[in-house]
């Protein structure tokens, strides 16, 4: 199983999710990417670094890079962080692919969120980490129980 994380700029919420999805499971491949190509071959921003550092997560090693069309080829899920990623990935569907696109939330509907907010612009790093293992956590699940 290939799974692919996409937020907007590949530096906040799609590498903490990356990160946190590595600690749950060691049988999925996993990368992150992002809708934009603002941040191309930038670390994870700092301060999400830093609030992931403290729960254990590194994402140092890490590095954005833009969403491209071979993605929808090369994993067997995509997952978005909010509804305009969502959007923007599937204007890049190509014909005859059936890669499925999900919300990362739809994983969790116990959490109530529609999102995952982006710490970047809330600041709210914290917030959007809670969130992020939550879902990370059901997302594991629901994968554990298409294998068996």
């Amino acid at each position: 199983m290939r799974v692919l994380f996409v937020c907007l700029g590949n530096i906040c919420r799609s590498p903490a999710a990356e990160g946190v999805f590595r600690a749950l499971t060691k049988s999925t491949e996993v990368d992150s990417a992002g809708t934009g190509g603002w941040h191309v071959g930038d670390p994870p921003y700092e301060p999400m670094q830093h609030a992931a550092r403290a729960r254990g997560y590194a994402l140092g090693d890490l590095r954005a890079r833009q969403f491209v069309v071979a993605d929808f080829h090369q994993f067997d899920l995509i997952v978005a962080m909010d509804s305009n990623n969502l959007a923007d990935i599937e204007r890049l569907r190509p014909a005859g692919s059936e890669t499925p696109v999900r919300l990362f939330t739809e994983f969790a509907p116990e959490s109530g969120a529609k999102a995952v907010p982006d710490p970047y612009y809330t600041r709210d790093f914290e917030g959007a980490l809670d969130l992020i293992e939550i879902c990370a956590r059901a997302l594991t699940t629901s994968l554990q129980m298409q294998a068996s």
